[in-house]
Protein backbone atom coordinates (compact mmCIF):
# COMPACT_ATOMS: atom_id res chain seq x y z
CA UNK A 1 0.00 0.00 0.00
CA UNK A 2 1.88 3.10 -0.96
CA UNK A 3 1.19 6.42 1.17
CA UNK A 4 -1.31 9.23 0.55
CA UNK A 5 0.60 12.10 -1.36
CA UNK A 6 1.88 14.78 1.14
CA UNK A 7 2.08 18.46 -0.52
CA UNK A 8 5.75 20.05 -0.52
CA UNK A 9 4.19 23.09 -1.53
CA UNK A 10 1.25 25.63 -1.24
CA UNK A 11 -0.86 27.11 -3.71
CA UNK A 12 0.66 29.64 -6.26
CA UNK A 13 0.36 33.40 -6.45
CA UNK A 14 0.64 34.05 -10.16
CA UNK A 15 1.69 37.80 -10.04
CA UNK A 16 5.75 36.76 -9.32
CA UNK A 17 5.19 34.09 -12.31
CA UNK A 18 3.65 37.32 -14.50
CA UNK A 19 6.23 39.43 -13.62
CA UNK A 20 9.57 37.17 -13.98
CA UNK A 21 7.69 36.37 -17.32
CA UNK A 22 7.64 39.68 -18.71
CA UNK A 23 11.41 40.34 -17.74
CA UNK A 24 12.68 37.71 -19.34
CA UNK A 25 10.82 38.16 -22.37
CA UNK A 26 11.88 41.95 -22.23
CA UNK A 27 15.16 40.88 -21.66
CA UNK A 28 14.97 38.78 -25.19
CA UNK A 29 12.92 40.77 -27.49
CA UNK A 30 14.34 44.26 -27.15
CA UNK A 31 18.13 43.11 -28.51
CA UNK A 32 15.92 41.51 -31.25
CA UNK A 33 14.95 44.67 -32.55
CA UNK A 34 17.92 45.53 -34.63
CA UNK A 35 17.27 48.80 -35.70
CA UNK A 36 17.38 49.99 -32.41
CA UNK A 37 21.13 49.78 -32.55
CA UNK A 38 22.17 49.24 -36.78
CA UNK A 39 24.50 52.45 -36.37
CA UNK A 40 27.78 53.15 -35.33
CA UNK A 41 27.19 57.05 -33.82
CA UNK A 42 27.56 57.31 -31.00
CA UNK A 43 30.65 55.85 -30.47
CA UNK A 44 32.03 55.14 -26.52
CA UNK A 45 35.67 54.84 -26.05
CA UNK A 46 36.14 54.44 -29.86
CA UNK A 47 33.44 51.39 -29.78
CA UNK A 48 30.78 52.18 -32.37
CA UNK A 49 27.25 52.29 -30.42
CA UNK A 50 26.50 48.63 -32.53
CA UNK A 51 28.87 46.86 -30.63
CA UNK A 52 28.55 48.42 -27.02
CA UNK A 53 24.97 48.35 -26.87
CA UNK A 54 24.74 44.90 -27.31
CA UNK A 55 27.64 44.65 -24.68
CA UNK A 56 25.28 46.90 -22.10
CA UNK A 57 22.11 44.34 -22.64
CA UNK A 58 24.47 41.37 -21.26
CA UNK A 59 24.62 43.31 -18.16
CA UNK A 60 20.93 44.62 -17.97
CA UNK A 61 19.74 41.18 -18.58
CA UNK A 62 22.15 39.43 -16.18
CA UNK A 63 20.53 41.83 -13.78
CA UNK A 64 16.78 41.17 -14.64
CA UNK A 65 17.47 37.08 -14.09
CA UNK A 66 18.82 38.28 -11.02
CA UNK A 67 15.30 39.90 -9.92
CA UNK A 68 13.51 36.97 -11.85
CA UNK A 69 15.35 34.51 -9.38
CA UNK A 70 14.51 36.39 -6.40
CA UNK A 71 10.97 36.82 -7.19
CA UNK A 72 10.53 33.27 -7.69
CA UNK A 73 12.89 32.15 -4.99
CA UNK A 74 10.44 33.88 -2.42
CA UNK A 75 7.51 32.83 -4.01
CA UNK A 76 9.33 28.99 -3.26
CA UNK A 77 9.93 30.00 0.12
CA UNK A 78 6.45 31.31 0.97
CA UNK A 79 4.72 28.10 -0.92
CA UNK A 80 7.23 25.81 1.66
CA UNK A 81 6.48 27.61 4.49
CA UNK A 82 2.20 27.74 3.74
CA UNK A 83 2.77 23.76 3.89
CA UNK A 84 5.03 24.00 6.92
CA UNK A 85 3.20 26.23 8.78
CA UNK A 86 4.65 28.66 11.10
CA UNK A 87 8.17 27.68 12.12
CA UNK A 88 8.69 29.05 16.14
CA UNK A 89 11.80 29.71 16.81
CA UNK A 90 13.46 29.09 20.09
Amino acid sequence: MSSPEVPTRGPARPLPYVISGILIAIAIVVPLIVPIYARSEPTLAGIPFFYWYQMLWVLIDAGLLWICYGLISREDRRRRAAVRGPEVDE
